[in-house]
């Protein structure tokens, strides 16, 4: 083994060198960060130069190669270990689990165990995993869910089984028992900062039309000044200290507001749900357990740039368009859900009738859209992408379509019980309207319109 390795590390040395060229090291530099590095990490090394010459590359400019941090210092396994494999005489694995980055990374691999990214994977069981795994099919789920979500990952003599590997979904479920993937934002393998904290890294899952959350940022007052001043930002996105107030001012992105460090307070954190007061997700939103702590939390990045009185004056809109949307559609239509169901008018099986697949869009599409939108002051995404669909939603598609169900397999009692279902509800404030508007009020409607487009607007 000695002669061989003395061979890998000679042939190192060259494509160190060449490497070193490629990236503006003097090879002095390279020479003596090869030095740093083990020599079970030299072995790997002299094998991937060839293979895969880029990936050596990238690894050769992170701070991992300074730090004399090679490959076998990650990969390296236990024969024990479920997913341990034998490798030209030395054992190791192929995925590296927060529990491999934790022995050096302690706090933040413990911050991201406990973090929502960890738990991503338990949407399996959800009308997400059915659409995806059922309605949709096997290698859609593999490619498509749980390269956001991640899943479990199965392991035949110590090599992750095809199909669910590989896999990049940040709450992936590890050989090793741990729940979670560093990777998912790190990139492998330069593991760059100016990489992990670009908004476009966290767009790779939050966006499209059920949570377009970089669509989102990139048309509000902070995208916009972000992009404006991305200039001026960029220098600081490779700093290890990147402190909001202090090392940049001009504009926040995704990083800043969830997870990172401001000279008003906030501490940097890899959890992050640790700043989120409500969850928008479900059909009806909720405040998250200790949620005024988390909401203390944000207000202080918040104050970095805004004067207390407007931070209260977001959060007070912000909740009130989140309670809007609860009362007065979400809550509404999940009763006219449960009233068919309770009452067998639709069977169990989900997606098999149209008003699912509605009521779904509702609250999973729209819904969320309307809300994601009120969190990061996106008026288009909260109206017109958002509560305008859920409005036409609720009254002209799930109402008339629960109306053909009950006239069309209900009882006489299940007809009663609808029609006082209804009666309830349009007697409610927020919806009379439907059932007609005052004259003045239509009059005051017409009279604006003829003024502002002539009398061809009537």
């Amino acid at each position: 083994m000695k002669g061989k390795l003395s061979k890998l590390r000679t042939g190192l040395l060259a494509v160190t060198f060449a490497a070193a060229a490629v990236v503006g090291l003097n090879t002095t530099n390279a020479s003596a960060a090869l030095r740093n590095i083990s020599k079970e990490s030299q072995a790997c090394l002299g094998c991937h130069k060839g293979m895969n010459p880029a990936l050596v590359q990238q690894w050769g400019v992170s701070k991992h190669a300074d730090a004399g941090v090679g490959c076998y210092e990650c990969h390296r396994a236990n024969k024990g270990d479920k997913d341990a494999f034998q490798h030209f005489g030395f054992t190791i694995s192929t995925i590296v689990s927060p529990l491999d980055c934790g022995k050096c990374h302690p706090k933040e691999a413990k911050e991201v165990t406990q973090s929502y990214h960890a738990d991503a994977a338990h949407f399996v069981g959800s009308l997400d995993n059915v659409l995806g795994r059922i309605v949709e099919g096997e290698a859609l789920f593999n490619l498509g869910c749980a390269q956001c979500h991640g899943r479990t990952i199965p392991v035949k003599n110590g090599m992750p089984v095809l199909g669910p590997w590989p896999n990049e979904g940040v709450g992936r479920i590890n050989p090793d028992g741990s729940k979670g993937n560093c990777a998912a934002c790190h990139y492998r393998h330069s593991f760059s900062l100016k990489q992990v904290r670009e908004p476009d890294t966290c767009g790779k899952c939050h966006q499209g039309p059920d949570h377009p959350q970089i669509e989102i940022w990139e048309l509000s007052k902070h995208g916009i000044a972000y992009k404006a001043h991305l200039s001026e930002i960029e220098p600081t996105l490779d700093r290890a200290k990147w402190v909001l107030g202090e090392d940049y001012y001009q504009a926040p992105n995704c990083v800043t507001c969830h997870m990172g460090a401001s000279v008003t307070g906030a501490k940097a954190t890899h959890d992050v749900g640790a700043r989120l007061s409500w969850t928008l997700r479900p059909p009806i939103s909720k405040h998250k357990p200790n949620w005024q702590a988390k909401r203390a939390e944000m207000k202080k990045v918040c104050a970095a740039c805004h004067q207390r009185a407007w931070i209260e004056g977001f959060y007070y809109q912000f909740d009130s368009l989140v309670n809007l949307y609860n009362e007065k559609f979400a809550k509404p239509a999940a009763a006219i859900m449960k009233f068919l169901r309770s009452r067998k008018l639709i069977d169990p099986t989900p997606f098999n009738e149209k008003i699912e697949w509605d009521y779904f869009l509702l609250w999973h599409h729209e819904g969320r859209r309307a809300r994601h939108g009120a969190a990061m002051m996106a008026p288009d995404w909260t109206h017109w992408h958002g509560l305008f669909i859920v409005a036409n939603d609720f009254y002209f598609k799930i109402i008339p379509e629960a109306d053909a169900i009950v006239a069309k397999k209900g009882t006489r009692a299940d007809k009663e019980a609808w029609a006082k279902f209804k009666k309830e509800l349009f007697s409610r404030p927020e919806h009379k309207w439907f059932l007609g508007m005052p004259k003045s009020e239509l009059r005051k409607i017409a009279e604006f319109y003829v003024k502002r487009y002539g009398e061809t607007a009537q």
